[in-house]
């Protein structure tokens, strides 16, 4: 398979090697001289955790208030 590098240096990976990586938008690069090599990377649990509160409408000053709560109320 083959991979062309732009002129504004992006590469566009082949479809099946794509397919591979569902859910995946980010790769590390790292390079040993002669290669490159691309590891996915997956969202984090903490990415997770952010998305469900946003989706559920909670915000920082809404957690802020339940640990002050909390520490009040043993």
């Amino acid at each position: 398979m083959l991979a062309k590098k732009t002129s504004k240096n992006q590469l566009t990976l082949p479809k099946a090697v794509v397919q591979h990586f569902a859910g995946v938008d980010y790769f590390d690069v790292s390079t040993d001289g002669l290669s490159i090599t691309l590891k996915p990377l997956r969202p984090s649990r903490l990415d997770e955790i952010r998305a469900k509160l946003e989706q559920l409408g909670i915000t920082e000053q809404d957690v802020s208030d339940a640990v002050a709560w909390a520490r009040k109320n043993p």
